[in-house]
């Protein structure tokens, strides 16, 4: 277990863990380094240096076109994504106990989809229509699940079994939607279903980092201890002075916003709300939610899956989904044989 340390001051006492926050710094590294190395690819190659030169404001006006107005929004939008999902897979992972806890498998992301494609096929809608579906339908699904699994249910077995119930239920809808597209249409949002960075530029990602600066320091600053408190359970929360029922209904209404706002940006991108939060834990050998490593570890996994996508397949590159969706499936797999073989399954 990892030890804690309190820095006191004037205004406020705050208990960190060392090695928490060392893994974090090394992570926000890891993810601003491939993000560098991100926009120095491609057909017009750059080396880092040129790359951080010209983000400086120092670059010559060639090289401030394909980094600032091109490749920038890209990374921007990969760091943000990746950021979001991460934080939001650790607020659901400690709030229903369970490392099965994430977007993907509860509903929100297939919510998202249904959104979009409800604007893209019922109503013809272009990039910011698809956007505004993506995050009213993860919104809608949010207050849907919330209803369902009721006041006592927004935690534990209850609301995954909500949430693979809304799944299921939604790809059959999703299914439906895409058999009534046009075929441009179809197309257009299959390619988005995957979960693409493709094109994308601030006006993407825009909504998702003021989104990420409201409410990331909610969820980590004003409600941190909140929640781990929360994972020592109920009735030790309520000891504490945790108010339960007001906490755990923010931190999930906060979690599914970032989740919903990440899938406007980049489509439903899987499996990284699932698997790094459980990096970043195995990362810090720290118990608790690890907010903070976990949206880091998610920033470097997107970016990471990003590079991969463009480079690793040869000249044709892959929606950033593919990898993740390969990758994070894998992990699911070695999850579920891991539960299995120690009986928590």
């Amino acid at each position: 277990m990892s030890r804690s340390s309190v820095l006191r001051t004037p205004l406020l006492s705050l208990r960190f863990q060392p090695r928490a926050v060392a893994v974090s710094a090394l992570c926000a590294l890891v993810a601003a380094g491939l993000a560098v190395a991100l926009i120095g690819s491609g057909d017009f190659p750059m080396s880092p240096a040129d790359v951080i030169r010209t983000l400086a404001g120092q670059g010559t006006p060639a090289d401030s076109l394909i980094v600032n107005e091109i490749r920038l929004p890209r990374a921007a939008t990969a760091l943000a994504v990746g950021a979001a999902l991460g934080l939001a897979g650790a607020v659901f992972q400690s709030l229903t106990r369970n490392e099965l806890g994430s977007p993907d498998v509860l509903g929100f992301t297939s919510g998202a989809s249904t959104g979009v494609l409800t604007a893209i096929v019922l109503f013809g809608g272009g990039t910011a229509a698809a956007s505004a579906g993506a995050v009213a339908g993860g919104v809608a699904t949010g207050a849907l699940i919330f209803l369902v699994a009721g006041r006592d249910g927004l935690h534990g077995q209850r609301l995954i079994l909500v949430g693979v119930g809304f799944t299921a239920i939604l790809t059959g809808v999703n299914g439906y939607l895409l058999t009534k597209a046009e075929i441009v249409d179809a197309a257009r949002a299959v390619l988005w279903l995957t979960g693409s960075l493709d094109g994308r530029d601030f006006g993407d990602s825009g909504p998702l980092l003021i989104a990420l600066a409201v409410l990331g320091p909610l969820i980590m600053i004003g409600c941190g201890r909140a929640v781990r408190m929360l994972e020592m359970g109920d009735d030790a929360a309520h000891g504490l002075g945790v108010p339960i029922e007001r906490v755990r209904t923010l931190l999930l209404a906060a979690a599914v916003l970032l989740t919903a706002f990440a899938a406007a940006a980049a489509g439903p991108v899987a499996f990284v709300a699932l698997t790094a939060p459980q990096v970043a834990r195995r990362l810090t050998r720290a118990h608790g939610p690890n907010l903070l490593p976990a949206a880091c570890t998610g920033a470097a996994l997107l970016v990471a899956a990003d590079w991969i996508a463009q480079h690793a397949f040869g000249d044709r590159g892959l929606p950033v989904g593919v990898v993740t969706g390969l990758v994070g499936g894998g992990y699911l797999v070695w999850l579920l044989v891991t539960q299995r073989k120690t009986g928590r399954i």
